[in-house]
């Protein structure tokens, strides 16, 4: 303990089958304390062998796996989730992403935002989707 406070840990994550980070990055950092946090980096559509699927709705489901693959590197899940944000390019492709949203999270309701801004890989993905959940002990 530091003045009264549990020492923060800290452990980088990228899950053996999401992609290898492209720059400087964690794909997640889990920050244990009192309270277990996970943060993770925007997920885009990225195969863990470097292949992207074309479509809106094959890129939000490749997103949401590798999103999936970073909580279960940590020891956590989609039931840990207290904030999504998605960011689209084009906000025509909105409509295609909410139904693979909808079937991930099913009745779980975390904080969500959806930015329509880009580009996010100049002429690859159509998305990025990020997280922070958390676990109390």
């Amino acid at each position: 303990m530091v003045n009264g406070a549990a020492e923060m840990q800290r452990r980088d994550i990228n899950a053996e089958t999401g992609p290898i980070p492209s720059a400087a990055y964690s794909q997640a950092v889990e920050v244990a304390g009192g309270t277990r946090m996970l943060f993770i980096s925007g997920q885009v559509a990225v195969e863990a062998d470097g292949t992207m699927p074309t479509g809106m709705t094959g890129q939000t489901r490749i997103a949401w796996r590798n999103l999936e693959a970073q909580l279960k590197a940590a020891r956590m899940g989609l039931d840990n989730l207290v904030k999504v944000t998605m960011i689209i390019p084009d906000p025509a492709d909105i409509p295609a992403s909410r139904p693979v949203r909808a079937d991930a999270l099913g009745d779980r309701r975390p904080a969500s935002t959806v930015i329509v801004a880009g580009p996010i890989q100049p002429g690859k993905s159509r998305l990025k989707v990020s997280h922070t959940p958390d676990r109390f002990y």
